[in-house]
């Protein structure tokens, strides 16, 4: 296969081009259906004669059907976006890159979707898809799941597909509420994705960002403690990570706390831990939820963050851990592979 993909791009590299820009399309519609021609080419960035051209011909080969509120797949275009997905993820080369962070940072796995979140958002659910895969093949019965909240994280519970011969699995919060969407806090997607599972659930109905006296008196709370015995006991966790800066702002850090972050060179924030550009952790706030003793005994972490702005962070907080797995798209990965080449510089 990599020895013919290679001739490919040598002798004819536009057909090459041709594809990737078709199954791009192609996936693009596939997550808006229905989607209309302008807004198509819009969202691609690319003229509407183009766009024009290349609807037509997926038209003709039944891939696509055109109806007066937009274009939707065919069931063969369904068909033909699964199986080109690997197809495309061999072409950019992307196993290599795979193996290239999993080898450098120590980790269990590492999967990278083709694409860039930043110009497509079709690629967010791309990485949903894989890691609520990715998940489906782990869960067993008993477990306790943990899961932050967040729009990415979000994107992993709706991708879920229902599973029937999973027992007695219990998901719950990784930490308290932030922010004021319900729809992305930790406790609604603990919530929905026990339903998706099968399984029972537990709420942690405490903001996140709280003082550490008011966090003590809580956690003597009896509901508070039966909820935190399981968080403690969970055995899978499902996190996303954010560059400290933009975390920090969230929570509503003072500009001397985030000055303070930068001279002490923190660029990664995940469940409440500020991670500085080697992997330790130096600097945390009152959180009530897991906490970084309870992530070193857990089985299976698996973080899913994308991005080219989050690299950085990724490659702080992924460093040497055997029971971690990542979730990212191709932009991250690629600026990883650069800061991971440069650091061995």
């Amino acid at each position: 296969m990599e020895e013919i993909l290679r001739l490919q791009k040598k002798i004819i590299p536009e057909l090459i081009d041709l594809l990737e820009k078709r199954y791009t399309i192609l996936r693009t519609i596939y997550y808006n259906q229905p989607i209309g021609r302008r807004i198509l080419a819009n969202d691609l960035k690319i003229g509407e004669r183009i766009v024009r051209t290349e609807i037509n011909f997926l038209k003709n080969q039944n891939l696509i059907d055109i109806g007066v509120s937009g274009m939707v797949l065919t069931s063969e275009g369904e068909v033909v976006i699964v199986k080109l997905k690997d197809f495309i993820h061999e072409i950019r080369g992307l196993s290599h890159t795979e193996e290239y962070i999993k080898t450098q940072l120590g980790l269990r796995e590492v999967i990278v979707v083709p694409g860039n979140i930043d110009e497509d958002i079709t690629v967010l659910s791309e990485i949903g898809r894989a890691a609520a895969n990715y998940i489906k093949g782990i869960i067993k019965d008993n477990d306790i799941i943990s899961l932050t909240g967040g729009t990415t994280i979000r994107e992993v519970v709706d991708n879920m597909p229902r599973l029937l011969n999973c027992k007695n699995s219990l998901v719950v919060p990784a930490r308290g509420g932030i922010g004021r969407n319900v729809e992305i806090q930790a406790n609604t997607l603990a919530a929905n994705l026990a339903k998706k599972i099968g399984g029972s659930y537990k709420l942690l109905h405490v903001p996140d960002n709280i003082s550490r006296d008011t966090l003590e008196i809580i956690l003597k709370e009896k509901d508070i403690i039966d909820v935190m015995e399981s968080i403690h006991n969970a055995n899978i966790l499902i996190y996303g990570i954010g560059r400290a800066d933009e975390m920090g702002r969230r929570r509503r850090l003072s500009e001397e706390d985030l000055a303070l972050m930068g001279a002490q060179g923190v660029v990664a924030e995940a469940f409440g831990y500020y991670f500085d550009r080697n992997g330790e952790i130096v600097n945390t706030r009152p959180t009530i939820g897991i906490n970084a003793e309870d992530a070193k005994k857990i089985d299976t972490l698996i973080a899913v963050a994308a991005g080219k702005n989050k690299a950085e962070a990724i490659v702080a907080i992924k460093i040497n851990n055997q029971r971690s797995v990542l979730i990212t798209d191709e932009s991250a990965a690629k600026e990883m592979v650069n800061i991971l080449k440069q650091k061995s510089l």
